[in-house]
């Protein structure tokens, strides 16, 4: 059996959560709603985190453009998202939302860009 107590993310209330996991089934106590229950079990199953970060622009007015990943990858991926960021570089103009990487390290997520940046 495994067990780990956390703090519920989800939303303002910051519920003091209990999640167990025995033979492949998660219980979760704690919550007030039904997504910190949500929560609990996927942060026991397979934590997620949406990444943020930033990349080089070449021709633009400002070096770097501040992006994220359009939806939460396996927080184990995180390392090798990263590595993948460090290698991007985009060319000015940038505009909200753009992809600047699809299916990134092979997650299936895009990388977006978070931020403008005009060319020079």
């Amino acid at each position: 059996m495994e067990q780990r107590e956390m703090v519920c993310i989800v939303c303002p209330m910051g519920c003091r959560l209990k999640v167990t996991m025995q033979d492949g089934q998660v219980s979760v106590s704690g919550n007030t709603c039904k997504r910190g229950a949500v929560y609990g079990e996927q942060e026991m199953r397979c934590p997620m985190r949406v990444v943020t970060s930033t990349v080089r622009v070449r021709g633009g007015r400002h070096p770097m453009c501040p992006v994220k990943t359009a939806q939460s990858v396996p927080k184990a991926e995180i390392d090798r998202v990263l590595e993948a960021v460090r290698q991007v570089r985009v060319q000015a103009p940038v505009k909200i939302g753009d992809v600047v990487l699809p299916n990134i390290a092979g997650t299936g997520v895009n990388l977006v860009a978070s931020g403008n940046v005009k060319a020079e």
